[in-house]
């Protein structure tokens, strides 16, 4: 699962109200839209696209969704509680609707391949449902909905959709964009419904990818993250060059746009992370010294179970192997607790391996049967709610120790750090993140700094989530 939240337990939905850029002149779009993205950053990149499709197709970006002609929720089925925070939603912008006849609500996303049917007809919330590789087909569909006739499309496709299409940077810091390089995920993990609704996996072609994150440079950005449901799987076979593509490969290309462009992925499955890619990581300064690696287990038992093909002994030997070859680097985690038939003895193999492993964060759920997943086939959810939340709460504990002393051993280091705007809690401080994914504060004092900037701070205190520090030097 892709997330960047940090430190915060993860059994809801992360959600954010998503815009695009408004044009100089109001008049200039015959309707207007609204979009709200829930779930991973995979989300939040397709609602990017959704946004250039409709852009070219007339239709504004809108902050306030009780005057949009069509209002849309790019929803995430990974979690019953997202589900019931969607569900929530539809129907608070159906009595709205009621006022507004005229208004078009559609769902898009993982809810919308997954409870088609009930959306439409038998809860009748929404008037359009649009699947993940379908969203080329919504100015169709919109015409379609505007007739009265239910529309939809959930196909899935056997190629990479987008590839052709610049995203519109939606409500963007101008610092950092999400790139995506694929879609989709072959793992069949068994609590997992992803390959269920994004299909399999199928990489976006590399010179695609490269023009856009060189684009993106040349317009001012200074960090680009990879993102794919698993991105160490990427493969590409460009013919006309006689050229195989794999993710190390792919990395490199993009750290070499320019020494100035950071490069983060996300998310890497531990099974497909290779020797080559730490190397390369290892070989590039821009390339950020951070991996998310979700381990969902620390017990062989309930990892078979998960389908998630390695052990608990096969993941430990992965860590060290980062720690040999990256020393330094940022590792964080998935964690899912009371998994079906978990002993007590099992979950303190979860919290043994989080000690080992040392998480800099992690997100953490308890588990939450999905339907039409491996699991909920094969296994009864007979783990007692109140087990789950107590064992999550061990887990989010622990957690927090292990982030407090990651950060704590960060006092009195140095680090470069890409300004990304202004601290939350105060306009008079600065706001980045360093190679490691660590958010750092500090003052501005009198530099003459902007977003965007690279600059070295040292760490002088920290929090759970946060490093505080000092202007020590700006970057040359």
């Amino acid at each position: 699962m892709l997330d960047l939240t940090i430190n915060k337990v993860h059994d809801e939905a992360r959600q954010g109200e998503a815009f695009a850029p408004f044009a100089d002149d109001p008049n200039q779009y015959k309707k207007r839209f609204y979009i709200e993205s829930y779930g991973c950053q995979m989300n939040f990149s397709d609602s990017e696209i959704v946004a250039s499709i409709l852009n070219e197709s007339g239709f504004g970006a809108t902050r306030n969704y009780e005057e949009a002609d069509l209002v849309l929720l790019n929803t995430c089925s990974i979690r019953e509680k997202a589900e019931q925070t969607v569900r929530k939603r539809l129907t608070d912008f159906r009595k709205i609707k009621e006022g507004r006849p005229g208004m078009l609500i559609g769902v898009l996303g993982c809810m919308a391949e997954r409870l088609k049917a009930k959306l439409l007809e038998e809860e009748k919330l929404v008037d359009m449902v649009v699947g993940p590789d379908a969203y080329r087909t919504l100015p169709g569909l919109i015409e379609e909905a505007e007739t009265g006739q239910k529309a939809v499309n959930v196909l899935l496709s056997r190629e990479e959709t987008y590839a052709d299409i610049s995203p519109i940077r939606l409500d963007s810091n101008g610092v950092t964009a999400f790139v995506s390089i694929m879609r989709g995920c072959n793992n069949m993990c068994s609590f997992c419904v992803v390959p269920f609704t994004r299909g399999r996996e199928r990489s976006r072609d590399a010179e695609s990818i490269v023009k856009e994150c060189r684009d993106l440079y040349n317009n001012g950005y200074k960090e680009v993250t990879l993102l794919g449901q698993n991105v160490d799987s990427y493969y590409y076979v460009n013919e006309e060059k006689d050229e195989i593509v794999n993710f190390a490969n792919l990395l490199e290309k993009v750290a070499l746009i320019s020494p100035d462009l950071r490069v983060r992925f996300s998310t890497s499955h531990p099974k497909d992370i290779t020797d080559e890619v730490l190397h390369t990581m290892a070989r590039h300064e821009n390339i950020c010294k951070y991996i998310h690696l979700p381990v969902q287990s620390g017990n062989s038992r309930i990892l078979q179970l998960m389908n998630r093909t390695y052990t608990r002994e096969w993941y430990m030997a992965k860590v060290d192997r980062i720690r040999e070859i990256l020393p330094g680097c940022g590792i964080s985690s998935d964690i899912i607790a009371g998994f079906c038939t978990e002993t007590e003895e099992e979950h303190q193999d979860t919290l043994g391996i989080m000690e080992y492993s040392k998480y800099d964060m992690s997100y953490m759920f308890f588990y939450s049967e999905r339907p039409g997943t491996l699991a909920a086939r094969r296994y009864t959810d007979d783990i007692p709610e109140e087990v789950k939340k107590r064992r999550l709460q061990e887990i989010v504990d622990l957690q927090g120790r292990l982030s407090k002393e990651s950060n704590e051993k960060d006092l009195g280091k140095t680090f470069k750090v890409l300004i990304e705007g202004n601290s939350k809690r105060s306009d008079n401080d600065w706001m980045g993140r360093n190679s490691q994914n660590k958010v750092i504060v500090f003052p501005k004092e009198n530099y003459n700094l902007k977003k965007g900037d690279y600059v070295w701070v040292t760490v002088n205190d920290c929090t759970q989530a946060t490093l505080i520090g000092k202007i020590q030097k700006l970057e040359a």
